[in-house]
């Protein structure tokens, strides 16, 4: 079963492993389908589920809503997270993809959400990229009149560097409950950039996208060493996959971020969550960033 982490000091309690629907869409599952699969992943603790309003060439939050309709009893049972600021070319009105963060956006794309999810609340609404013209006060404007009316309990940032991070957070009465970034033994520079630093200092856990490289480690090549080391740490510490090993990896920040999980398949869920059960030693975490960065510590 999926432990049970509360996400800032005011924030939500959510699950320690968070089901990721990006690549809904390329299930193919009919709604009765993705319902049995909702429940399957409920079973095995995983309540929070991690969405985006352009998933899916916006598509992704409708297709779980209609899976909520068939089954209306599963939203008292899941926390809700979703994105909103990114415009993309999936939509005729965009002539080319750009970051879009006005009070307006946010409302209507929280409004949105609400409908497709067949819901009144969301647990949490995060902004989904910087946006070079976000006006702080204007995301705060709207923010508040969503918190205000119910639609919207808690609020967060994705792929926010500290100073962005608080300059929001300066405009607002309450705390931002996360910052969710991608971290994975591939892509790991906010272990050293501040971002995580930051999220320890205000207590918060930030949520962490593409452990996996979005499958690279597990599939490319060029990652040979990487998947060599994680082998050999696998049979250390008696995991089933190397996968197994990277979220482990992950979980040993002292941020302790939620990985997201991006599989349609119940068996790689139910894997996933068995790397809770993991202990990775210092040494055996080093040579896994050490194999995937291809040096040694300076």
């Amino acid at each position: 079963m999926t432990a049970r982490i509360q996400l800032s000091p005011q924030g939500p309690e959510l699950s320690r492993m968070v089901m990721g629907y990006w690549r809904l869409m390329t299930w193919q599952l009919r709604p009765a389908a993705l319902a049995d699969f909702i429940r399957q992943h409920l079973e095995l603790g995983v309540t929070t589920v991690d969405h985006a309003d352009i998933y899916g060439d916006y598509q992704c939050e409708a297709a779980f809503g209609d899976a909520l309709r068939l089954a209306p009893s599963l939203r008292q049972q899941l926390e809700i997270v979703t994105k909103c600021g990114i415009a993309t070319t999936a939509r005729a009105q965009h002539a080319l993809g750009h970051y879009i963060t006005d009070a307006g956006h946010i409302t209507s794309s929280a409004e949105n959400a609400l409908r497709h999810f067949a819901t009144d609340y969301l647990d949490v609404l995060l902004i989904h990229r910087p946006d070079p013209l976000m006006v702080a006060d204007e995301v705060a404007e709207a923010f508040l009149a969503l918190h205000h009316s119910g639609k919207v309990r808690h609020f967060g940032v994705s792929n926010f560097t500290p100073a962005q991070f608080d300059l929001l957070q300066s405009r607002l009465p309450f705390g931002l409950v996360t910052n969710q970034v991608e971290i994975s033994p591939i892509q790991q520079a906010v272990l050293l950039d501040g971002t995580l630093d930051q999220c320890q200092q205000l207590r918060l856990h930030p949520m962490a996208w593409s452990c996996l490289g979005g499958g690279a480690i597990v599939n490319d090549p060029a990652y040979q060493p990487l998947r060599d080391a994680l082998e050999q740490v696998r049979r250390e510490v008696g995991a089933d996959t190397i996968e197994q090993v990277v979220y482990a990896w992950v979980m040993c920040l002292p941020s302790q971020p939620l990985p997201i999980i991006g599989s349609g398949k119940i068996a790689r869920v139910r894997e996933a969550v068995a790397a809770q059960q993991l202990t990775l030693d210092r040494q055996q975490w080093f040579r896994i960033r050490k194999a995937a960065l291809g040096y040694d510590v300076p």
